[in-house]
């Protein structure tokens, strides 16, 4: 009798991880960006990053992106689209070093350790251009600001199972990180609470987050709020940063998804989106 040959199974091939980035840029703000016209300024608002050179996981194949770095620049929101009196900046990239908000550098007061990993990611990300990871393709930024508030906003491509990953993240984090410690740095301990909010119904997967920051720059108390928001479309996305020493505007942030998911999906169906006319709703 023949004795049965043992099964062999294919080996696995694990695909290489993308490296988590630090996550989020705000905002550097000289008295020369309040004063700068958006118009005169275009060809400086905008802060590109060029297609990443690094393996990505099959994943990535399965759903890749067109979105183009034209693209990414013409999806990006406009000082109509926010309303108000929001101003755009240079050259939002300053703001990962130093946000000097009258005599507050909100950047270092938000730079500590957390003892949790996910706190600890979204400290990182929270001035950096990197929320919802590092984008595989296309990308674009620009910032306003608006009195003691700051607003960064991102348009990126990214491999799709990461970015999946990067929203699920997301909405975990109201649950793993709604109140924490932050140490280190010149400001001692801080208090941070995290809370979920909503969002206008936008693209296939949304997630709004408010992110409070309490504690002491140079022996004054001071509270920092921020609304995380980020909006998924297939491999691309839309992430917005907003807020100051003043509160977070909401409102604000929502005309900022709402006209920003609009613009994007213009693009991504081959069309460049119209000027935004004043006085929108």
């Amino acid at each position: 009798m023949t004795t049965p040959r043992p099964l062999v199974r294919p080996a696995r091939v694990l695909a290489a991880a993308l490296a988590a980035g630090t996550l989020f840029a705000t905002a550097a703000c000289s008295g020369s960006d309040s004063s700068a016209s958006p118009e005169s300024d275009a060809s400086s608002t905008v802060a590109e990053r060029g297609l990443a050179a690094q393996t990505t996981s099959p994943a990535a194949s399965e759903s890749p992106s067109d979105l183009s770095e034209e693209g990414a620049r013409n999806a990006l929101i406009t000082p109509a689209d926010i309303e108000d009196d929001w101003t755009q900046v240079r050259d939002p990239r300053e703001w990962r070093d130093t946000l000097l908000v009258g005599s507050v550098d909100v950047a270092a007061f938000v730079d500590g350790q957390s003892d949790v990993q996910d706190c600890q990611r979204l400290v990182d990300a929270l001035f950096q251009e990197t929320l919802l990871g590092k984008p595989t393709g296309a990308s674009a930024v620009t910032g306003f600001q608006q009195g003691d508030s700051r607003l960064l906003y991102q348009v990126a491509a990214y491999d799709k199972a990461e970015l999946d990953d990067s929203m699920q993240w997301l909405s975990e984090l109201p649950d793993a990180c709604d109140q924490f410690t932050l140490t280190g740095g010149d400001a001692g301990e801080r208090t941070v609470q995290v809370i979920e909010t909503s969002l206008p119904q936008a693209g296939d997967n949304r997630q709004g987050l408010t992110v409070t920051v309490k504690g002491e720059s140079n022996g004054d108390p001071v509270t920092l709020s921020l609304d995380v928001a980020a909006v998924q479309i297939g491999a691309d996305a839309i992430t917005v940063t907003n807020g100051g020493l003043d509160g977070a505007d909401h409102d604000t942030t929502s005309a900022a998804v709402k006209q920003g998911t609009q613009r994007l999906q213009e693009v991504l169906a081959g069309r460049t989106p119209s000027p935004t006319p004043s006085g929108i709703n």
